[in-house]
Order: structure tokens, then C-alpha cells, then sequence
């Protein structure tokens, strides 16, 4: 028999109300797909900047700050990556922000304009990775008491599978042979992870927000990889590899591909996880070198 619409009516009025999920916005796509495995099902979480995009210097858009005022808290990396970040939240008013590198002890960039500042790719090194998620899994469970207990769950579960994809691979890098342990890239973004690999680093710019591939910089790297027979040589996805792909042919090393740091990729593509991209790179730092 069906129901009179106006009991229909009632009985769902009477059904209680269903709490809105904690909105979470983050600043990039690397802290988002870490908030969504601490999330679970109980929050939603939303990138400011989109997959492939250069983090950096990023120009935040009107429909940016429309989706970030509804947030209930914005994740940001900090360590001067977002060197727009403070502009935008300006416009904001008031949704709390959490800082996820919190208590990390941050290597410095060396050379160019930003000599000396925090080197900002923390999330690249498994110790400070771990941190990452403990902050994100806090700040969350502060903004929302109700299902704090699940959000550490979760980071405890997601923690123990970033140490699981990084850990052999960081173990093979150790285990190269020492004059094959030089890590040559685009940005110096791979400074965190260089040191946790055991491995030197050598790049063309220190940040992406400074001058990148000037004629000074590729000469430099050139000189450098003769001195020491260095064989291979990265590039960054979000940045051209016009200038590695140069230093390979003028010093006849090998390109060793793409190397995935500052933003996830689409979801069909290569990388659209933090534990992809972690796998990703690390494999192909590791293969390249050992080849």
C-alpha cells in the first residue's frame, strides 16, 4: 500500500539530520591525495591547483578562492613553497590553515636568489613524509572531533604504506656503487630524498621559482659531469627538459627521464598518487643509475 505523500513527507523530517562532512582544502596535489588517505570516507578533500601544475608561482583564479572559502581547514605545505599563498588567504577572512611541515628540520637551498631559504620539497624523504601525515591526521581530528579517532587510524594504516613503497628502493640506492651515486636534475628539488638515498646531487636551478637553464647554469652541470664521468641526467615534469636533454648530448650521458616531485599527475596518467610518484621516481633515479 503506498504511503499519502504528506506522511511520506513527515517521515523523512523526522529522520535526523546527516552532519556535513569536514571540507579540507590543500594548496597542491601532493598534501591532498595525503589528506584523502587520512580522510577516508569521512571528509572531502579538495586541491587548490590542479594536477601538472608548477606549484611555485602559481596565479591563484577568482573560482580558486570561491572553492577555498567554503573549506572548513586549508592544508598548506609552507617552508616559502606557496609564494602566493598569503595573498590568497588574505582574501579568505577566516578558515583555519595548518602548516604540514611543522617540525621538520628543513635543508637549505644553495645558490641563486633564494640562497640560504628553506629547500621546501620535504614530503620527498620518508622521515619528513611521516611527519606530513601526522600533522595532516592532527589538524584534522582538531577541526573535527567527531571522527578524529578514524583520521589517525588511517594515517597509522598510511604511514606504514609509505614506508613500505620507499624503503627497498631507498635501500637499492645506497647500494650503488659510489661513483654512480650522482643525482643530476633540472630543479634542485630532490634534496631530501638525494640525502635519504645516499646519493650527491647536482642540478641546472635551485628552485623552480628562479631562473631556470640559463647559459651559466648548463655550463656549470657540463663541467661538473666531466670532471666526474657522470652518465645520466633527469628532468622535472613541470618544467621543460630542453636544458637536460641538452647537458645529455653535449656530454654524452644518457637521459634518464622524467623525475615527478612537484604535483600528481591526472588519473590515467603515470603518477596519480603520492605513493606513485614516490615509486615512480625513486625507480627510475635507481634504474637510470644503474644502468
Amino acid at each position: 500500500m503506498k504511503l499519502p505523500l504528506v506522511a511520506t513527507l513527515a517521515a523523512l523530517l523526522a529522520l535526523p539530520a546527516q552532519a556535513e562532512q569536514l571540507k579540507v582544502a590543500t594548496t597542491f596535489t601532493i598534501i591532498a591525495d595525503m589528506a584523502r588517505n587520512v580522510a577516508g570516507e569521512a571528509a572531502t578533500v579538495e586541491s587548490i591547483t590542479k594536477p601538472g601544475a608548477e606549484i611555485h608561482n602559481y596565479q591563484p583564479t577568482s573560482g580558486d578562492l570561491i572553492r577555498a572559502a567554503d573549506a572548513d581547514l586549508i592544508l598548506v605545505n609552507g617552508l616559502n613553497l606557496e609564494s602566493w599563498f598569503q595573498q590568497f588567504i588574505d582574501q579568505l577572512g577566516d578558515v583555519p590553515v595548518a602548516v604540514v611541515s611543522d617540525g621538520i628540520q628543513p635543508m637549505s637551498i644553495t645558490g641563486g636568489d633564494y640562497d640560504g631559504k628553506p629547500n621546501p620539497h620535504a614530503w620527498m624523504a620518508l622521515d619528513s613524509a611521516l611527519v606530513y601525515v601526522h600533522n595532516i591526521a592532527t589538524a584534522m581530528a582538531t577541526a573535527d572531533p567527531d571522527n578524529a579517532a578514524t583520521y589517525l587510524a588511517n594515517a597509522d594504516a598510511y604511514k606504514a604504506q609509505i614506508t613500505q613503497t620507499i624503503a627497498p628502493l631507498r635501500d637499492a640506492a645506497r647500494a650503488l656503487p659510489p661513483d654512480r651515486r650522482w643525482l643530476v636534475t633540472s630543479e634542485g628539488a630532490f634534496s631530501y630524498l638525494a640525502r635519504d638515498f645516499g646519493l650527491q646531487e647536482l642540478y641546472l636551478w635551485p628552485i623552480n621559482a628562479d631562473a631556470q637553464g640559463t647559459p651559466q647554469q648548463v655550463r656549470h652541470v657540463i663541467d661538473v659531469m666531466r670532471q666526474n664521468d657522470i652518465g645520466v641526467v633527469f628532468s622535472e615534469s613541470t618544467v621543460s627538459d630542453r636544458p637536460a636533454r641538452r647537458i645529455a648530448s653535449e656530454t654524452g650521458a644518457a637521459y634518464g627521464g622524467v623525475l615527478y616531485v612537484d604535483s600528481l599527475s591526472e588519473a590515467d596518467g603515470p603518477v596519480p598518487t603520492y605513493l606513485d610518484l614516490l615509486r615512480v621516481t625513486s625507480e627510475t633515479i635507481v634504474n637510470g643509475l644503474g644502468g
